[in-house]
Order: C-alpha cells, then sequence, then structure tokens
C-alpha cells in the first residue's frame, strides 16, 4: 500500500543556546516558583501565557489522536478482533492497578490520620459543593458518555475517550474498503499524522513559557505556607504516591521486563510537563512521542494511552482515597473500615471518565462526599492545598498510563527496540 512516509525526525535534545528541552522546562518551574513566591500580585498576570500552551495542546489533540489510531489500525490490517482482546488486556491491567493505588491510599491515611486536628470551615458555602457533586458520574452515564452522538461535537469538546471509540470504528471500518478510496484514506489520515507531530514539535518550543507561567500562578495563589497547615495531608499524599511507584509500578515493570533506567529517561519530560502544569492532556503528545521512540508500536500507544486517561488514573484514585477519609476524620466522624471499603468500591467506579484536566477529581470527591454524608465544607479545607497536591497526582496518572503502554507492549509481544534521537517515528 503505497501511503506517505511517516517519518517524523525527532526533536532535537539540544535546544536554544544549547540547553536541552529537560533543562529548559526545570529552568522555567525555578523562574515560576520565585516569581511566584516574590511577587504573588504579579504571578495572576501569568496565567494568559499558561492558557495559551494549554490551548495550543487542546487544540492538536484530536487530529493527532484521530490520524495515529486510524492508520495504526486500518494501516496494518487490524481487525476488531486483535482491537477487542487489547482492549480488554488494558481494562483488566488498568483495573488491577487502580484498585492496588486505592489500597494504598485507604492504608496511608488511617494510618497517618492527616484529618485529625484540623478543623473544617463551617463558614465556607457549601452550594458551590453542591454543584459540583451533582455532575459526578454514574457507571452507566460514563458507559453511555463513551459513544458520540456526533463527531464533531466530541471533537470541539475534547472528549478523548469518545474520539478513541468512534476512530476504533471509523478504522475498522477503513480495513475492510478495498482499492482506491481505502489507499486515499490513509494516505492522507498519515500525511495529517505527519503535520501534527510536527505541530507538536512547535508548540513544545513554546512549553517552558506555558510551564514558567503555570506553575508562577499556583505558587502565587496558593503560596509556600499554605503548606505548612496541611503539610500532613500534602505529605501523606506524596509518600503514598511514592510507595505507589515503588511498590506497584516498579515491580510491574520488572515482572514485565520493561527497562527501569531507560523507561523513566523516555518519559522524564511528559512527566515535568504533567506535574507543573497539573494536567495529563498538556503531556499527551509528548508521550506518544516518548512511548513510541522507547519501541511502542504507535498503534498501541494510540490505543492505550488515551484511554488510560479515562480508566487507569493511579494518582487521582489514590488521593481520592485519602481526602475523602480525611474529611471524615476532619469532621470527627468515626468511619468503619467497612463502610470506608464500600466508599472505595463506589470511587472505582465513579472515578472513571474524569477529566484530564486540573482539579477534575474534586468533582469526584464531592459526589462521594454527598453520597456518604460527610461534609461539603471538607473540599474547602483541601482547596488550600488541592494545587499542590493535583500536580502530584497528575504526574502519577501519566507515568502510570506510559507504564501501561509499554506493559501491554510486552503482552502483544510488540515492545520492539527503542528508538534514538534524531531517527525517524516508524508509521
Amino acid at each position: 500500500m503505497a501511503h506517505a512516509s511517516s517519518a517524523t525526525p525527532a526533536p532535537s535534545s539540544r535546544g536554544f543556546l544549547g540547553i536541552g528541552f529537560t533543562q529548559w522546562i526545570l529552568i522555567s518551574m525555578v523562574v515560576g516558583i520565585l516569581i511566584g513566591w516574590l511577587a504573588p500580585d504579579f504571578a495572576p498576570n501569568l496565567k494568559p501565557f499558561a492558557n495559551i500552551f494549554l490551548r495550543m495542546i487542546k487544540s492538536l489533540i484530536v487530529p493527532l489522536l484521530f490520524s495515529t489510531l486510524v492508520v495504526g489500525i486500518a494501516g496494518h490490517g487490524d481487525d476488531m478482533k486483535k482491537v477487542g482482546r487489547l482492549a480488554l488486556r488494558s481494562i483488566i491491567y488498568f483495573e488491577i492497578v487502580t484498585t492496588a493505588a486505592l489500597a494504598i491510599g485507604l492504608i496511608a491515611v488511617n494510618l497517618v490520620k492527616p484529618g485529625v486536628g484540623v478543623a473544617l470551615d463551617t463558614s465556607a458555602s457549601s452550594d458551590e459543593f453542591k454543584a459540583l457533586a451533582s455532575k459526578t458520574p454514574t457507571f452507566s452515564s460514563v458507559l453511555e458518555h463513551t459513544v458520540p452522538q456526533s463527531f464533531f461535537e466530541a471533537a470541539a469538546n475534547n472528549e478523548v475517550l469518545q474520539i478513541v471509540f468512534f476512530a476504533i470504528i471509523f478504522a475498522v471500518a477503513l480495513a475492510r474498503v478495498e482499492g482506491k478510496s481505502k489507499v486515499f484514506m490513509l494516505d492522507w489520515l498519515q500525511s495529517l499524522s505527519d503535520v501534527m507531530f510536527k505541530f507538536v514539535g512547535i508548540v513544545m518550543a513554546y512549553a517552558p513559557i506555558g510551564i514558567g507561567a503555570a506553575i508562577g500562578v499556583t505558587v502565587g495563589k496558593s503560596g509556600l505556607g499554605v503548606m505548612v497547615n496541611l503539610a500532613k495531608l500534602v505529605g501523606t499524599l506524596y509518600v503514598s504516591l511514592i510507595v505507589f511507584v515503588l511498590v506497584v509500578l516498579v515491580p510491574v515493570a520488572v515482572l514485565m521486563k520493561i527497562p527501569l533506567g531507560r523507561f523513566w529517561r523516555s518519559v522524564k519530560e511528559p512527566w515535568l510537563i504533567a506535574f507543573s502544569t497539573a494536567s495529563s492532556e498538556a503531556a499527551f503528545p509528548q508521550a506518544m512521542q516518548a512511548m513510541e521512540r522507547f519501541g511502542v508500536p504507535r498503534r498501541i500507544v494510540a490505543f492505550v494511552l488515551p484511554t488510560g486517561y479515562s480508566f487507569n488514573l493511579d494518582g487521582s484514585t489514590l488521593y481520592l482515597a485519602i481526602a475523602s477519609v480525611f474529611v471524615a476524620q476532619a469532621a470527627g466522624i468515626d468511619m468503619p473500615i467497612s463502610q470506608q471499603l464500600l466508599m472505595m468500591l463506589t470511587l472505582m467506579l465513579t472515578s472513571k471518565g474524569v477529566a484530564a484536566v486540573p482539579r477534575a477529581s474534586l468533582v469526584i470527591l464531592s459526589g462521594a462526599l454527598a453520597q456518604f454524608g460527610l461534609p461539603l465544607e471538607g473540599i474547602a479545607v483541601i482547596l488550600g492545598v488541592d494545587a499542590i497536591m493535583d500536580m502530584a497526582r497528575t504526574s502519577v496518572n501519566l507515568l502510570g498510563n506510559c507504564l501501561a503502554t509499554a506493559v501491554m507492549a510486552r503482552w502483544e509481544g510488540e515492545l520492539g527496540e527503542p528508538i534514538a534521537e534524531g531517527q525517524p517515528l516508524p508509521a
């Protein structure tokens, strides 16, 4: 089949002034922290620069995801059986890992008890939080929401899961077409994919500015001093996430023979983007390229990574376990383990489909608190440090999903050799 070459050169390992991309991100984070700390009144003025970066990322996700996934499936003769097997394996893996995350969060919050002694802000209006709680999705609504009623509506709203569903059906249909129509469509989509990866390179040149602005706004708004009062809660989350990585993700990588050093070198840049912006979405294009260079076939990356953004939120689910029991502790409500487990089961279902945007977990948390009769005012306490916690949980979400793509590639027997910087990516 004569479709266009998909050779996509890697971004240069040395950037502006001979400083690499990772170093520029770290420099921008330091500058952003300093601005937010030393000039908190000025820091909000940086928000447009952060929003520009996030808007550019959002603008490229749909055409990038759709073109790569369709070409990956239809261009390589995959059928629905093969796609279904990958989907089933992915869902099984997602459920096992997120259950482990919930368990670690639950154990940590019961051991440390970060909510004990914390006074709830009873003056805070719960109307806003009640509104958030009303938006909490049910399992049936998540299932129904997976299927788009309009591709263009899904594209306009950046509904990643709906785009994945539509792209799979489209690809399977295209694979069954013969002749010129198939060749033309594959050529066109492959060309679109090539252009969008070039688009990613242009956007990433602006990334350090957007990242520095984002973290500057966060520090300027929250302040570094806010962590003192709730240091126990923040510390519990950060330590729990580290434990989760060491106890769950690392053993999974070792078991599946994923080389840890090479894996970290591949994902460190998208991980930094996710951490500094608190948005998995912002790191999505860079993560796609990183995992392809790691040796994961494009069709697996294009399926597993976006699907994981809805079903494999390791950091967010661990956070929800801690935050929900934290509110009960702060309110002086004794929740027996049986009730905590029931709440965790509820969170396992309702946390699916959480949007990969900053602080979306608050919607799920509000719903869980309302369902179990816990005071919604507890969210007002968490809000003070939520931005700091959001950075950590989002970065672990990204790390977990990148590992998931490598695991699925190994499980499918398709994990290839790494692609060096400067070498083109395969179709």
